[in-house]
């Protein structure tokens, strides 16, 4: 229970209500460092018994990532992950396995960063370097 109190004090925290599917979900995608899309984590949902529909987890996950929670890594228009690591760092995407690797920020440096257009300031910079294996 101590578990699903700090979860829901860390929702709080970040201005998102600890509804009970919100923290089963929270539990899910916290367990562990790591790149989920939204049918995955669905379906480790209905593995555990969460009675949760499509629509609340995609709804669920784009509210983490709007209050800091999360990541969202955007593939491509068919393929978004969530990232449970927050702290700037940047991705592999494995093309044949799905499979997301983390790459510490200090090890990707750029000669420059083109300024943001007026008006507008960086919010970030995601690197993600596709891979495939060999054969």
């Amino acid at each position: 229970m101590e578990h699903q109190d700090t979860i829901a004090h860390r929702l709080a925290r970040h201005g998102a209500k600890p509804t009970t599917q919100r923290l089963q979900l929270a539990e899910l995608v916290f367990a562990r460092p790591q790149h989920l899309s939204a049918e995955q984590v669905l379906k480790a949902a209905r593995v555990q018994g969460i009675r949760v529909s499509k629509a609340t987890v995609y709804n669920t996950l784009n509210l983490f990532v709007e209050c800091g929670l999360l990541r969202e890594l955007v593939v491509d228009r068919d393929r978004v992950y969530y990232d449970s690591t927050v702290h700037a760092h940047h991705h592999f995407y494995n093309v044949d396995t799905g499979e997301m690797i983390d790459i510490p920020a200090e090890s990707v440096s750029f000669a420059g960063v083109p300024a943001a257009p007026a008006g507008t300031e960086q919010d970030g910079v995601d690197v993600i370097i596709r891979v495939r294996n060999r054969d």
